[in-house]
């Protein structure tokens, strides 16, 4: 049984505006010790998925259909004193910025004690002895100095090492990274992928890797779920994802990235803008930014294709390209529209 499933999950905000769906019929599960990517650009839905997991939404924000189990149990619908028990606990999470998320007039080591002993039974001089503990295991050098400093005299990836000791510090079966390393530089960037991967192979717990960049994912993930406009567009292996991408957006994100191959010339940037979520199109939402959209991609959307036992995507150009081959034939009375 996989450790957390999630299956046609559908979150909306509710505004003034109307009503934004944020997350749309999302489906993926992860196994214990493993590492899932969930790769968009800003706006497609990627941290929403992760909040709506951990039921921390902003007040208009609300889950209106579908299931989260983790372990078999449904989270959905189970109330605080359920969430309060799995947050921390079982699940944990890193948000983006470590500076926003560290209170400024406390402690670091009151900080980390207060979020052990919330979520554990220890006493005060077990919290701190843990809480030295985890900044060990984050290579913090001089744990009980840093215990008694302020967030402010630490740099932004001593912060971040911060956090990743609080999400870790009572042990979760999940751990949810959300851009970890967006606002740190390039060297600090791979030093804390660096230090993730090797505590999530010697806590052995799985990892939800959230990120706009695909380098991260290449280096990290065993699975990779790729989002657009609230919904799942492509998912697969990494390997089937960067070697065999099977949705012009993933293969558009894919042209965007600078490789050696690519030195000296001009990068292919996916034209025009994210969808309005207020003002969704009947076809793939994908398609006024896709150099090969079709007329069917305007009208209708695509079905999630099986690609492989390892690969799925919903994207009208598979369809094409299998009639192509003769492997499909088109239904009577049917058109193909290019």
């Amino acid at each position: 049984m996989a450790l957390l499933e999630v299956k046609h999950l559908q979150t909306s905000f509710f505004t003034d505006a109307g009503e934004v769906k944020a997350v749309n019929d999302v489906s993926f599960t992860l196994d214990r010790g493993k590492v899932l990517g969930i790769v968009g650009e800003s706006g497609s839905g990627k941290s929403v998925t992760a909040y709506s997991i951990m039921q921390i939404l902003a007040g208009t924000g609300k889950i209106v259909g579908g299931s989260v189990k983790l372990d078999g149990q449904e989270l959905v619908g189970a109330g605080e004193k359920v969430m309060k028990n799995v947050r921390g606990n079982k699940i944990s999470i890193i948000f983006q910025d470590p500076m926003t998320s560290l209170n400024p007039t406390y402690t670091i080591g009151k900080q980390l004690m207060e979020a052990i002993m919330l979520h554990t039974d220890r006493n005060k001089q077990q919290a701190k002895e843990r809480a030295i503990e985890m900044l060990r295991l984050v290579n913090i050098n001089e744990p009980e100095k840093r215990m008694k400093q302020y967030p402010f005299e630490h740099s932004g990836g001593m912060r971040q090492r911060v956090m990743i000791a609080m999400a870790l510090a009572c042990e979760p079966d999940i751990l949810i990274a959300d851009e970890p390393t967006t606002a740190l530089d390039v060297t600090i960037q791979a030093q804390i992928l660096e230090l993730m991967g090797s505590l999530q192979k010697e806590l052995g717990m799985a990892i939800i890797m959230i990120t706009h960049d695909l380098g991260v994912v290449a280096q990290m993930c065993d699975e990779v779920v790729v989002m657009y406009a609230g919904s799942i567009c492509e998912q697969g292996t990494a390997d089937e994802i960067f070697y065999h991408p099977a949705h012009e957006y993933t293969k558009g994100l894919m042209r965007s990235i600078p490789t050696a191959d690519t030195a000296g010339k001009k990068l292919q940037p996916i034209t025009g803008t994210p969808i309005d979520l207020l003002n969704m199109p009947k076809g793939c939402p994908f398609a006024p930014r896709c150099d090969n959209a079709m007329k069917i991609c305007i009208s209708h959307r695509a079905e999630r294709e099986i690609i492989n036992e390892d690969h799925a995507a919903a994207c009208w150009m598979n369809v094409k390209n299998r009639l192509d081959r003769g492997e499909i034939e088109l239904a009577e009375g049917g058109e193909q529209d290019e």
